[in-house]
């Protein structure tokens, strides 16, 4: 099994997907990497030779981060928008959507799932 960037590369998928299971690299970077590495996409994990292996990890250690570094960047900008007040930051400190979406219909999945009726209210009884 293949052990790129701390994550175990799935044996039986081809490399150009195989390399999407990493944080941070898509589709289109993972043929960058594998055309940089002189490798072929369509061939299997498995199939990979160690000096193939050990070319695509170069490749990715030269272009930039990925999983760890990744997170912890990302985690660090969405700390400096709520450290500085921003409205983004705001947005992020309550769990709303950031990009302007509107929020009086949708967002269920930033917001959660509806909260219940009001538990002490009263029903209206009916006359009989």
């Amino acid at each position: 099994m293949a052990r790129i960037a701390g994550v175990d590369l799935p044996r039986q998928k081809q490399a150009r997907i195989a390399l999407t299971y990493i944080f941070g690299i898509g589709q289109p970077r993972a043929r960058s990497i594998l055309a940089a590495a002189n490798v072929d996409l369509f061939k299997k994990v498995q199939d990979l030779g160690e000096d193939e292996v050990n070319r695509i990890r170069q490749v990715i250690e030269n272009q930039g981060d990925v999983e760890g570094d990744l997170r912890k960047d990302v985690s660090m900008h969405i700390k400096r928008l709520i450290d500085i007040q921003s409205y983004r930051g705001l947005r992020h400190r309550r769990n709303l959507p950031v990009r302007g979406q509107r929020t009086h219909t949708n967002a269920r999945t930033r917001k959660g799932p509806r909260k219940g009726t009001i538990a002490g209210k009263k029903k209206a009884t009916a006359k009989t």
